[in-house]
């Protein structure tokens, strides 16, 4: 029998076992939504899914979704390839500040903006003092609340995604493709259509397939700017008309999206690969730039920065200077500690399994543990919607399953331990976020020796020791960047948590969409100024440290081989 185990376990068939456990807990919700939907079917919600709701939100996902594909690729792609490829003042600025709009949460920029273009705002005010205006209806003004608005919002919030992916390709390129294609009489712009963006068709497809999952689980930006797409369509189903079976339903539609999606990216990506020796690698150098190209370079590169972070942070920091007093409030106060204690909880539970999964692929190289690590990232695929359904589900048979077993042994009632409580948030983040915790720690693993290893067993140290000993303090970076990253995505994340917390439970993140959603745009400064300021600390580090391979696994562009593989 072992003989037996060992070609598909490995040679530590209880570490495949264990980390086999991890992720069954991981994939559970997913197939916990399936269960659900496919049980939904007798009192005719489908049918009446079918026939109202999926038709147009389907059409305005698709339709957001391709817009913000777009508009992240263009803008990505752009900008990665100018500071790159080209030497001009300001170049390492802009390499720093292009970057900073993924410290922005979506339904943060998304009120930004809406205040900003609103009648009252500054932007329509300056409008009418030019033209003399006294009413809206002497003039017209784009509705910043319409499905072109979002995607604008969208893709300027998204296109780092695109941009870290892409100028880390454009970086890697070799100056002598670059370099045959100008012999071949080609020009700068030529030679980056036919030689330096085919090469970097991969890395592109990446970045706009992450940005357009970050879109498709945004539940915010969407309401707030009016914007019926199938996430808000499972959070409406579920919470507004009291249907968990046809939330279940379109949730699953939207993972047949997402299934679409990384098919589509696997596809774009075949027989994309392009090696070049190390030995052989000469990086292309920059073009010295001058004059009008100067400015128009700056002005192209300041663009994203100021429609992406900068007009969002004046807007943050003008309402809160109004509303300083605030800081005393225990609302504030009270959602500021949930949050810690939240995002703490699941940066620690995300970084346990990691280190579950990735230490036994190490020890026990076999097939059903490579297929774990796969696995392990999917969550980070699926909408935030999606999960809060499928935590629901077992959390609350496991509560029910409980109480009843209590009730007939002993006489009490234990009611709802786990549904509803802060520890379903934990498990819904953890899950998803599993992804970013694997890339980093299973990165430090690869970088430590196996013979180090051997060496500790021959001195006497076990598994455990060994992983006490050696491995963590190696792997220290490592797991204290996924820590943070993890820790700080906790702190954004909107979908899932505003579907599980528990009655009178907020966070930051679901105190400023409750407080924007009544009209208090103003009174949700100050919360979100505290998430954008904790989502610079992970920015910053990955600017200063971006192109160590350690790190790199732990940055959006890790998806690329992570999730998007799985």
């Amino acid at each position: 029998m072992k003989r037996v185990l060992n070609p598909i376990l490995g040679t530590r068939p209880g570490i495949a076992v264990a980390a086999s456990g991890v992720i069954a807990l991981a994939v559970m919700p997913i197939a916990a939504v399936m269960l659900i939907a496919l049980s939904g079917n007798d009192d005719g919600t489908l049918q009446h899914l079918v026939s109202t709701v999926l038709p147009q939100a389907t059409r305005t996902t698709i339709l957001l979704m391709a817009g913000v594909g777009i508009g992240t690729a263009a803008t990505g792609v752009c900008s990665a390839w100018l500071v790159s490829s080209c030497r001009f003042p300001g170049k390492k600025l802009f390499e720093i500040a292009l970057v900073l709009p993924l410290a922005m949460p979506l339904y943060i920029t998304a009120f930004a903006y809406i205040e900003f273009f609103d009648y009252t705002g500054p932007l329509q005010t300056l409008v009418r003092s030019i033209g003399g205006y006294t009413s809206v209806r002497e003039y017209w003004f784009p509705d910043i609340r319409s499905l072109p608005g979002a995607i604008f919002i969208m893709s300027s919030a998204l296109y780092p995604y695109v941009y870290l992916t892409t100028r880390i390709v454009f970086l890697m390129q070799s100056a002598s493709a670059l370099n045959v294609a100008r012999t071949l009489g080609r020009s700068a712009y030529g030679a980056f259509w036919s030689v330096a963006l085919p090469l970097a068709r991969p890395a592109i497809v990446a970045g706009v397939t992450l940005a357009m999952m970050e879109c498709l689980n945004d539940i915010g930006a969407v309401e707030l700017l009016g914007v019926r797409t199938l996430t808000f369509a499972v959070f409406d189903t579920w919470l507004n008309r009291g249907s968990l079976a046809g939330a279940a339903q379109i949730a699953t539609v939207m993972l047949a999206v997402v299934a679409l999606l990384v098919a589509g990216e696997r596809m774009a990506r075949r027989k994309q690969r392009f090696d070049v020796a190390a030995r052989n690698i000469e990086p292309a150098r920059p073009v010295q730039l001058s004059g009008w190209r100067t400015i128009a370079v700056c002005l192209a590169c300041s663009a994203p920065v100021v429609t992406g972070f900068l007009l969002p942070g004046y807007v943050l920091l003008d309402f809160a200077s109004r509303r300083l007093d605030a800081l005393a409030a225990p609302e504030l106060h009270a959602a500021l500690l949930n949050s810690l204690v939240m995002a703490t909880g699941t940066a620690s539970v995300a970084i346990l399994a990691a280190l579950a999964i990735a230490y036994a692929m190490r020890l026990s190289p076999a097939p059903v543990t490579t297929l774990l690590g796969r696995i392990a990232v999917l969550g980070y695929a699926v909408p935030g919607t999606v999960l809060g359904i499928g935590v629901l589900i077992p959390l609350a048979g496991f509560d029910n399953w409980l109480d009843g077993r209590m009730r007939e042994m002993f006489g009490i009632a234990t009611g709802l331990l786990l549904t509803g409580s802060g520890a379903a948030i934990v498990y819904a983040c953890s899950v998803r976020f599993l992804a970013v915790s694997f890339g980093a720690v299973e990165a430090g693993l690869s970088k430590i020796s196996g013979h180090m290893d051997m060496a500790a067993r021959t001195l006497g140290r076990t598994l455990p020791q060994t992983l006490a000993e050696i491995h963590l303090p190696l792997m220290r970076k490592c797991i204290a960047t996924a820590g943070l990253l993890v820790f700080v995505d906790t702190l954004k994340e909107l979908s899932a948590t505003i579907l599980l917390r528990p009655f009178n439970f907020d966070t930051l993140a679901t105190l400023v969409y409750q407080t924007t959603a009544r009209g208090a745009f103003e009174d949700a400064a100050l919360p979100s100024l505290a998430i954008v300021a904790a989502g610079l600390v992970p920015v910053i580090l990955l600017i200063g440290q971006g192109d160590r391979r350690d790190l790199v696994r732990a940055t959006p562009e890790t998806i690329e081989g992570d999730a998007l593989r799985a």
